[in-house]
């Protein structure tokens, strides 16, 4: 007995639930459900009215697909008899959430663009110091290229003014002002700048300085030796 009557109580109560969703009231609830719940369309911004069975859609949305998505979401819903489609398609106005994820990201965008700007400005100032210490770099090198070449060049002139005359009495002075050199037996003679030693040393050490003092003597090229070691 108490089964059956569960039973019964259960039928009413589906009865009267179906009743109610199929009252105007309960198809406008019905069909805004399934836009919430649906990707295509924003329920938000479509508005729904129901009379007599016939439900009226109106607001605007962004695409032709999101209008032919909600007016089909509608006209399935049951009880539905008609829908009428007042939707207009084109900029939806934008929630305050949406506003706000706006500013978000045009911050976030501000803010990289002012990193990306920092970082270039870095860079073009890294590059151009870098440019400004090369270009010193090597003007220092050719300022002293040049003074080289123009010392060589003063070093030319002046050896071209040292006559061999003069080469030859220099280095025959040496000769006479050092210890252990035999000045007077050393033989000295200049062509040319080359200086050309002969005559008799007591050893190789004297002849080997006697080679050094020529060689070192201002305006000499070459020394060519013909010293010969006394027995």
């Amino acid at each position: 007995m108490q089964q059956r009557f569960a039973i019964l109580l259960s039928a009413g109560a589906f009865a009267i639930t179906a009743a109610c969703s199929q009252t105007d009231t309960g198809i406008t609830t019905a069909v805004k459900a399934k836009m919430a719940g649906d990707d295509t369309v924003k329920a938000s911004e479509i508005n729904v009215d129901t009379h007599n069975h016939v439900v009226t859609l109106n607001g605007t949305v962004r695409s032709q697909a999101e209008k032919e998505r909600a007016v089909t979401i509608a006209r399935d819903t049951k009880g539905v008899t008609s829908v009428v489609d007042d939707l207009t398609v084109g900029p939806v106005a934008t929630s305050g959430t949406d506003r706000d994820r706006s500013y978000s990201e045009a911050a976030e965008q501000t803010a990289r663009n002012a990193k990306e700007k920092t970082e270039d400005a870095a860079h073009d100032a890294k590059v151009k110091t870098e440019d400004a210490a090369h270009n010193a770099k090597v003007k220092t090198e050719e300022t002293a290229h040049d003074a080289k070449v123009h010392s060589e060049n003063a070093a030319d002139k002046t050896g071209e003014a040292i006559t061999d005359a003069a080469i030859t009495s220099e280095v025959k002075t040496k000769f006479l002002a050092e210890p252990g050199v035999s000045g007077l037996n050393i033989n000295v003679d200049t062509n040319d700048h080359v200086v050309t030693l002969s005559g008799t040393v007591k050893s190789k050490a004297e002849a080997d300085k006697a080679m050094r003092i020529a060689r070192e003597s201002k305006g000499v090229k070459r020394v060519v030796s013909r010293l010969k070691i006394a027995a």
